[in-house]
């Protein structure tokens, strides 16, 4: 454990604050997620972080390529060096998405297809699947937090009612972080369920 380790927990303050920095992160996380989760309609957010193999690298579509959205069933993908073409329409095809699209030389049309009802049921089951794992992280950074907590108080480091009050706003943190990640999850079901 770094010096910088053992200072940040001997402060409840610093623990609280930790332990809100890691809960935004798993927010954060769960957006990112949500955002590569198709709901019939097109966004760039669906392809950009298609790994493309450009001169014997893996990079992220959205390095290589300007990506738009000109209407809600249609993705452009404008290569910014003309030679990698190929390679990235390689990629949009081999990739999960199921996506079939077509060149002319400088761009690649990505058409979306709607989806069906049963797949938009099996997306949801997995959106709420998402939701439910980057819950039992928030909690088990609350989990941490009140542990490193209960150890300052067995070393006499913070008294029992500084640890009792890092204690409620750690509660209060996780609450407000679940209910984030709760109306997420009510905002990508209705995108989902949205013909």
């Amino acid at each position: 454990m770094s010096s910088n380790e053992i200072e940040r927990t001997n402060n409840s303050e610093d623990i609280v604050k930790e332990s809100q920095r890691r809960m935004s992160q798993a927010v954060e996380f769960l957006k990112r997620g949500l955002d590569t989760i198709r709901t019939g309609r097109a966004t760039p957010s669906l392809v950009e972080n298609i790994l493309t193999d450009y001169y014997g690298t893996p990079t992220p579509l959205k390095q290589l390529a300007s990506l738009s959205a000109p209407d809600a069933q249609m993705i452009l993908v404008q290569p910014y060096d003309r030679s990698s073409i190929k390679e990235i329409e390689k990629a949009i095809l081999s990739s999960s998405m199921g996506f079939n699209p077509a060149n002319d030389g400088n761009i690649i049309r990505i058409p979306i297809p709607p989806l069906s009802q049963d797949r938009r049921k099996e997306l949801a089951k997995s959106v709420g699947k998402m939701v439910e794992e980057s819950k039992i992280a928030v909690r088990n950074v609350r989990r941490d937090g009140i542990e490193k907590l209960k150890n300052l108080q067995r070393n006499k480091s913070i008294s029992i009612d500084e640890g009792k009050r890092a204690e409620v706003d750690l509660q209060k943190q996780t609450a407000s972080h679940t209910s984030i990640m709760d109306d997420l999850y009510s905002q990508k079901s209705v995108d989902l369920m949205t013909v």
